[in-house]
């Protein structure tokens, strides 16, 4: 539903000069209407029209990207199970993108210059989707999603959809869903992903594994020749920027930018063109912003010579495919009651030094894998009652 400007209105905390550009604005509900995503207050959805989103999303409807992202991001099983539909509706329909990993040091100011970069793709005509992740609190579990209130410029884009969401404390820099995510937003037809990770430092390189180029954002003043050595995300990164090259910071800047390719040089690259390359900018300025898109752009354009472009996605999606295995494995132990239960009297005897977290861990394996085959064996006993054993796998072929 679109609001006009009757409809809405600025927040009482606005500055008083903020005007009518100013970003945030409150606006009326959204009623609820036969396409809607609504949720109960305990979460179970009373009504997901999968059809009716899967059209909303593939015609550019931001809001219904919106809803499907927090359908897909939802850990309630009859999400998921909704969720599962959608994205496989989606995913034929996805276009063509260009994805870019973001990371970087925090204070490196990464959603600064991903204003700026974004605001460069507007005016070259790209639709822009940023999935910025957000640490969550061990203690709290919570997330401060702040990174889209540091894109004020950014956000005010017909072109551009900007989706925080929490870590929710998985490690490697990015949310549990955001391939899922990457591909809803594909499907609904922006060119462009820019996933900006949490910024945690050098184990952040899960986000390696889902884009094309993978940008490492850094300061003048956060480590010497040798802690550019360092094994980890300085090895995957394919292009690395030394940001606030700006005013008295200029100088340090590009003597950090000097200094880093010193380093570089000591990294086992196959060749000149796949070491990583190293530029400054100011994100405040936009100075050396446009080079760093054309950077990328050439980043990705050796790829696709060398024919790794296409290879390299295929990988990416048997990665995803196999980290999707380990999540529902671990979904299944922790949505199971008798393995809770089990692992709760485990982990007492575990504390306690009586068993091994190795042994405890294979006895929780080894009780899913015996509900496995029988939950198999009922279903194979039902099958074999309504069809007889001329469909599928009958009782007696199970192990």
């Amino acid at each position: 539903m679109n609001h006009g400007a009757s409809e809405s209105k600025l927040p009482a905390w606005a500055p008083s000069g903020g005007g009518e550009g100013f970003a945030t604005r409150i606006v009326a509900a959204v009623p609820d209407s036969a396409d809607s995503v609504v949720c109960t207050r305990k979460g179970a959805a009373r009504h997901i029209d999968v059809a009716g989103l899967e059209k909303r999303i593939t015609t550019g409807d931001r809001v219904a990207l919106a809803q499907a992202i927090t359908l897909v991001e939802s850990r309630t099983e009859q999400h998921r199970v909704l969720a599962d539909e959608l994205i496989d509706r989606l995913t034929p329909r996805s276009q063509p993108s260009i994805r870019i990993g973001i990371s970087g040091v925090p204070g490196a100011g990464k959603s600064t210059f991903i204003d700026s970069l974004g605001l460069n793709l507007v005016r070259l005509g790209r639709r822009l989707a940023v999935l910025s992740v957000d640490p969550s609190s061990p203690v709290s579990g919570g997330s401060i999603l702040a990174d889209k209130t540091r894109m004020d410029r950014l956000a005010r884009e017909a072109g551009v959809f900007i989706r925080p969401s929490p870590s929710g404390g998985l490690l490697g820099g990015v949310a549990r869903r955001t391939r899922e995510v990457i591909g809803l937003c594909e499907a609904a037809g922006y060119d462009t992903i820019i996933v900006e990770t949490v910024g945690v430092g050098q184990s952040e390189v899960v986000v390696r594994s889902m884009v094309d180029c993978f940008v490492l954002l850094t300061i003048a003043g956060t480590g010497d020749e040798l802690q550019g050595m360092k094994k980890g995300i300085l090895e995957l990164a394919h292009l690395v920027v030394v940001n606030k090259a700006d005013g008295e910071n200029r100088v340090r800047a590009e003597s950090a930018a000097l200094e880093l390719e010193r380093a570089l040089r000591y990294l086992d690259a196959k060749g000149e063109d796949e070491k990583p390359k190293v530029r400054t900018c100011s994100a405040l300025t936009g100075e050396g912003v446009a080079e760093i898109w054309l950077a990328v752009e050439a980043c990705i354009d050796r790829a696709r010579r060398r024919g790794d472009f296409d290879r390299i996605r295929r990988s990416q999606n048997v990665s995803w495919m196999n980290d999707l295995l380990l999540q529902l494995l671990a979904d299944r132990c922790e949505s199971n009651k008798q393995l809770r239960s089990m692992r709760a009297a485990i982990e007492s005897e575990v504390a306690e030094g009586r068993v091994s977290a190795r042994r405890a861990a294979r006895m929780v394996v080894d009780e899913m894998i015996t509900g496995w085959r029988d939950e198999c064996r009922d279903e194979a006993h039902n099958r074999d009652a309504l069809f007889g054993k001329k469909r599928g796998v009958g009782v007696a072929d199970l192990p």
